[in-house]
This record gives structure tokens, sequence and C-alpha cells, in this order.
């Protein structure tokens, strides 16, 4: 009788960070394999005896071990904003945790948090958001605040502005630091700086790949410039070439031939040839065309190259189509400012506020809204560890708001403005947010400007009267007001102005303009003439001026420095711009 030997059968443990998995295999099977590194069919031979995830052991639903199930930053009316799972979580799941959220935050309550039957809410509110994080019942709650702490200090690293907007910008990066700090539900040991450093991910590689980049766009510009410069030249040959069959003309000498005819103008020097044909001579000016003060006198001039001519030749072809065209006229507001010189004092205070106010036709007030915001700009690091001393006007309904890195208690009983942690210093090279703040009224005293419009019609006519008001609290520079008109085929007939005017033909739109107004021209008035339209058709008008003054008068007394005993040198900047500002 022959025995059959029965096989060796051994049991190993396969397990990684995420699984757990016992196999049984016959011993031929197992050194075959691991001859041949197939570890991967090796397990597909074996026979799987237990397998178990590691990081969701759950019971009845609950989650086993100590974890954080997911960290999110809700509005306090329930908006999720942000939220990061670290284990399978369903999307209604997290909704609905997150949804039970502000109805289980009662007020008036000392501790930050709250439990279900499942879960545990751990918080902390940030400006108008919360920041939560959602763990089970079994989780050490002492680990949970010093993680929330950690995140509630990343929060403010990658979003200055702490609001749903600014939240919503910064979504990515701030899932990104999340990440860094918990895994699968884990805390790592890690700290902001460390968390700041791995999100960066700064690669040589990448840097050397964006400057080969740069030097081919760089590159590839300067042969576009070059191919550009070549045809302009062939186009000046040619053209010079075009116009060589002139060659009588040059006998005529420096002079003007006059055509009783058709009034044309023909002008030649004697070192070249040309023939110049003036547009504006014309004795019978046809209807819709400017009048003769608006063009220049004829002249007569040899050739020309370069692009004041096409533009010239352009303007006179416009003119001769219908068109109305002013020449000689300023840059609106919005052109006329130029861009805030870059900082020269060491430390440097920027306080700018933006004025939104919309004001009834017949009088009274609809929105008087003021927004401001002071930044500081530092030069060097030996001024970046500062505080800074401010005073404002105290009788203006103003509210404010430090930054969140700002120590809070310290503006509201002392009126200066320095970080929490004092060892931290102020970026260097870029502009920080230090302080914001808003006013909003209904008491029409405080408007800086009023604008009365009075249209009137008699036959075929509107005659439109407007007049200003300025407030003696600000001195007004720059000031534009845009009145909008029907459409027209001419300009219209301004008979009276106090500054100077501009019609804009292609949006239908007379702009008036008053370099400053002082005390010495607190009031104003403009009247022109237009074809008769409805009082509406001008509405609404837009003014738009800019200010060195300020409602909040905030202004810098001193700079307190931490390190050392010299104060740096400090400029403050301040501004009053207007946003929206409308008479509707």
């Amino acid at each position: 009788m022959q025995c059959k030997r029965k096989p060796t059968v051994l049991s190993f443990r396969f397990h990684n960070n995420n699984f757990n998995c016992n196999f049984i295999v016959s011993l031929p099977v197992l050194l075959h394999f691991l001859h041949s590194n197939q570890i991967s069919d090796l397990v597909t031979h074996s026979r799987v005896v237990k397998i178990e995830r590691k990081d969701e052991k759950m019971k009845n639903g609950v989650y086993s071990e100590n974890v954080v199930l997911a960290a999110s930053i809700v509005g306090k009316s329930g908006k999720v904003l942000v939220s990061r799972q670290f284990v399978d979580m369903s999307r209604i799941r997290i909704e609905g945790l997150l949804a039970a959220f502000p109805k289980l935050v009662g007020t008036g309550k000392q501790h930050t948090y709250v439990e279900t039957e499942n879960v545990r809410y751990v918080y902390q509110p940030i400006e108008a958001l919360y920041l939560v994080l959602i763990t089970n019942k079994q989780s050490n709650i002492l680990e949970d605040l010093d993680t929330l702490r950690l995140i509630s200090k990343l929060v403010p690293e990658y979003s200055y502005s702490l609001d749903e907007e600014g939240i919503s910008i910064n979504a990515f990066e701030i899932i990104f630091a999340f990440d860094e700090v918990i895994s699968l539900g884990h805390k790592e040991n890690i700290n902001v700086a460390q968390v700041k450093q791995y999100c960066e991910m700064e690669s040589h590689e990448e840097k050397l790949h964006k400057l080969v980049m740069l030097s081919k766009i760089n590159e590839t510009k300067d042969v576009m410039k070059r191919k550009a410069s070549e045809i302009d030249k062939s186009k000046i040959e040619k053209n010079r070439g075009d116009r060589g069959g002139f060659g009588p003309l040059q006998s005529l000498g420096s002079g003007r031939i006059e055509n009783s005819f058709s009034d044309l103008s023909i002008s030649s020097s004697g070192s070249g040839f040309g023939l110049n044909t003036d547009m504006d001579s014309f004795s019978n000016k046809t209807k819709g065309r400017p009048t003769s003060s608006t063009t220049a006198p004829p002249k007569g001039l040899g050739m020309k190259l370069g692009k004041s001519q096409k533009t010239n030749q352009f303007l006179e072809s416009l003119k001769a189509e219908g068109e109305v065209i002013l020449e000689d006229f300023k840059p609106s507001l919005s052109q006329s400012q130029s861009a805030a010189p870059p900082p020269s004092d060491p430390v440097t205070f920027n306080v700018e506020e933006k004025l939104n106010v919309t004001l009834k036709r017949d009088g009274g007030i609809n929105n008087f809204d003021v927004q401001g915001t002071m930044t500081l700009h530092i030069l060097n690091q030996e001024d970046a560890h500062i505080q800074v001393q401010v005073k404002t006007d105290e009788s203006q309904a103003v509210s404010f708001k430090t930054h969140p890195n700002m120590n809070k208690e310290l503006f509201s009983n002392e009126n200066i403005l320095g970080p929490k942690d004092p060892n931290r210093p102020f970026p260097i090279g870029q502009a920080s947010s230090l302080l914001k703040w808003r006013m909003q009224s209904t008491d029409e005293s405080l408007v800086p400007m009023t604008i009365n419009c009075w249209p009137s019609s008699s036959g075929n006519e509107t005659y439109v009267n407007i007049e200003y008001e300025a407030s003696s609290m600000f001195d007004l520079r720059n000031v534009v007001i845009s009145v909008p008109l029907p459409a027209l085929r001419e300009a219209p007939s301004v008979s009276q102005i106090d500054g100077e005017w501009r019609y804009d033909s292609r949006n239908s739109v007379l702009e008036w303009s008053i370099i400053l107004i002082d005390n010495s021209n607190r009031s104003g008035s403009m009247e022109f003439v237009v074809p008769q339209a409805d009082s509406s058709a001008f509405f609404p008008i837009s003014v738009a001026f800019m200010a060195t003054d300020t409602f909040s008068d905030l202004k810098v007394v001193s700079i307190i420095p931490l390190r050392g005993d010299n104060p740096p040198k400090y400029s403050q900047r301040t501004q009053l711009i207007t946003e929206n500002y409308q008479v509707v």
C-alpha cells in the first residue's frame, strides 16, 4: 500500500500601513514564488484566512479607534466652505454631520466641543466662521485640542482674509495643509514652519525648466521685434519708391498752391516731394462736423513718415464721415492717476478709504458706505520687530477690525497695533494688512459732494443746468462728473462751465472735470443744450474724485521698536477715492 505524504503547509502574515492579511500556502509554492520575486502571484495562489483594515475598524457604524474623521471650516449659518475627510465617508454622511453642527452649538457656553451619540465636534470660532474637527467619542480630546490649535494657526497663514470669499479662494492650499497635519485620522508630529515648507514643494528641476522656458519666450520676442522692424523698413522703402513719380513738383519750391474750386491745399518743400490735402481747409463745412475752433489751421508740410501721419489721416477720414472728433482734451480721472510710487522710507503706512454713495436725484441718500484699510510696507529686516501707535477720530461711528495676527486687546485698550507674538516679525518687501474698518450712515451732511441736475425742454431743444456743492470737510482733486446723454450726432453746446468739459462720442457721455475743489470753489455749475430728450436720459450721473483726508482720520503717532532703542523712519500715505458714486 502506497502512502501519500501530506504536503507541508505554512502560514505567513502580510501587512502594510493599511492592511493586515493572514495567508496559508504550501512550502513548494512559497519557495517558487520567493525565488522568482513574484509576491503578487503568491497572494493569488494562497488562501486568505483573515484580512482586516487597520484604520477603519467599525462596530455598529462607529469607528472604534481614536481618529479624526474630518476637518472642516463652516460658516455660522452652516454653509460648508472646506471639508477634508481622513476616512472613507460618503458625501451625504459628512454633509449631514456638518449640517447638524450649528444646531448643537449653544450660546454662552465656555467649552468648545459638543457630542452626539456617535461623534464628537471639537471646534474653535475664527471671525465669522467655525473651524471644526469631527472625531469619534473614543478619541483623546487633549490630542484633538492640540490638533485644532495647530490647524487654527495654519488657516491665517494661507488665507489673510478670514471670510467666505477668502477661504473659498484658498481652499486647496488649506486642504493641502490639513493633509500634512493629519494622516489617516492621526495627528503628525509637525509644526507650522514644517507644514509651510512641505506645501511649498520647491523643486530645482522645476525652477530650471521655468528658466529655460522664460529664455525661449524672450528669444521669441526678440525675433518678433526684429521681424517687425524689417517689415517696417521694407514698407518705408516701398513708400519712397512709390512717391518717386512726383518729381516735377520739386521745382515748385517751398510754397502753397490754392485751388479756389475745392479749397484743397497742395504743399511741397524744396528738399523733396510731397502732396498734402488738408481736409480742414474746406470752406463749406458739411453738417455734423465740429466748428472751426476745434480744428487746427492748415499748414504747409512736406512729406512725413511715422505714426502721427497715419493717425491724422485716420482722424480726417472719421471727420469726412461725419464723426465728431474733439482732439484737445485732458484724460479722464482713471487715466490721469498714475500708479503710486514705490516706498522709499524704511517703513511706509498706506491708509486708503473707498467711498460708495448713491444719491437720489430729488434729494436724499440711498446708500453711504465707507470701507478703509491700513497696510504696512517694511524694507529692512532689522525694522520688522515693531509696534505702531495710532489715533483716530472718535466722533465718527467707525467700526475697526484688526488682522487675526494682531493683538486685539492691545489695540482696543491702547490704540497700539502689534503682533500677537512679539517675536514674530512683519513680512519684508510686501504690503501687510494691519487694520480694516467700515462706516455706514444715512446722514446727508457726511456726503462730500452733492449734484443737482435741472433739465428743461423748450421747443426742439433741452436746456440742462447742473450744479455741484462740495462739503468743507475735504479738498477734492481730479473731479470728473460724467453725465450720460442721448445719442447725438454733434457735441452738445456748452454755454457756461466752471472748469473744463469733454464729450465722449463713443459712449455718449459729457465729462465735466475740475482739477481742484477747495474753499475758493465749493460750488459750481455747467449749462449745455442738446436736442429734445427725456429728463431720465441724463441719469445716472457718475462722480469720481480723490482726497488726501479720510473719514476715520487715522494717523500714525509713533513707532515702538521691540528690538533696539531707535525707531525707524516712517511715512504715511493717505487717500480717499470713489469706488461707486452716483446720482440716480
